[in-house]
C-alpha cells in the first residue's frame, strides 16, 4: 500500500479557500468588510512569506463561526461552494486524485485551513480522509477557537503521524509516500515522504525543489 497526501489551497484548487472564505464573509456583510478584508489580506501575505502566527490567525478566522448558528453557516457555505470554490476546481487535480484512488493508495488532504471550510470541498473531490485545523465546538456551536495542533508547517507532521497511529500505521507501513504541495510552509512534511512533489509552487518551494531534484508539476496547464 502507498500513501498519497495532498495540500489543498493553491495545489488541488486554483486559489486559496481560506482567504476566499474571508472575502466571501466580507462581501456578504457577515463581517465588517473593510477591516476584515484588510486583516485577511495581511494574514495571507504573512502566510505566503512563511511568517504567519497560526494561532493568532486561526482565532481571527474562527471568530465569525461563533456568531452564527450551524444552519446559517451551512447555508452560507453552500453559496460559497457555488460562487467561490466551483471556479477553483481543476480537472487535472481531479485526475491526479483519481489516479491514486484507483491504485488503492491511502489518500488524505492535509491542510492548515479549518475543517468547516474545507470538508465539503474534500468530499466533492472524492478524497476519503481529511487532516485539517479543527474549530472547537460546544453545544452544537463553534466556540471561535481552534482545538489541538493546527495542521500548519511542522504541525502537519504531528497531525499526519497521529492519524496514521489511529489506523495502526506509520511511515514505514508504506512502500511509497507522496505529498503534493505548492507552499514553502509545507517543506517539513515534504521532507518526510519518499516522493515529494511541488505543484505550481511558490518561488521558495520551486527553488528548493530544483535544488533537491524534486518533481515540479502544474495542474493548471
Amino acid at each position: 500500500m502507498n500513501l498519497a497526501l495532498f495540500d489543498l489551497d493553491n495545489t488541488l484548487l486554483a486559489g486559496d479557500s481560506d482567504h476566499a472564505w474571508g472575502e466571501f464573509l466580507a462581501n456578504t456583510g457577515v463581517v465588517d468588510g473593510v477591516e476584515y478584508r484588510r486583516r485577511n489580506d495581511a494574514y495571507y501575505e504573512q502566510y505566503k512569506a512563511g511568517t504567519l502566527d497560526v494561532i493568532e490567525f486561526q482565532c481571527f478566522v474562527m471568530e465569525p463561526l461563533a456568531r452564527l448558528s450551524r444552519a446559517e453557516l451551512d447555508g452560507l457555505h453552500t453559496r460559497f461552494m457555488a460562487e467561490c470554490i466551483a471556479p477553483m476546481m481543476l480537472p487535472q487535480a481531479r485526475a491526479l486524485v483519481r489516479k491514486h484512488l484507483d491504485a488503492g493508495d491511502l489518500c488524505a488532504v492535509v491542510t492548515a485551513t479549518n475543517a468547516f471550510v474545507v470538508a465539503p470541498i474534500v468530499r466533492q473531490l472524492g478524497i476519503p480522509h481529511l487532516i485539517a485545523t479543527i474549530p472547537a465546538q460546544e453545544n452544537g456551536r463553534f466556540t471561535g477557537q481552534p482545538r489541538g495542533i493546527p495542521a500548519f508547517q511542522k504541525g502537519k507532521i504531528a497531525r499526519v503521524e497521529a492519524w496514521l497511529e489511529s489506523l495502526a500505521l506509520n511511515w514505514q507501513s508504506f512502500a511509497q509516500s507522496h505529498f503534493y504541495s505548492d507552499s514553502l510552509n509545507d517543506l517539513p512534511l515534504l521532507e518526510c515522504v519518499t516522493h515529494p512533489v511541488a505543484v505550481d509552487p511558490d518561488p521558495t518551494l520551486r527553488a528548493k525543489a530544483t535544488e533537491r531534484g524534486w518533481p515540479v508539476v502544474s495542474l493548471r496547464a
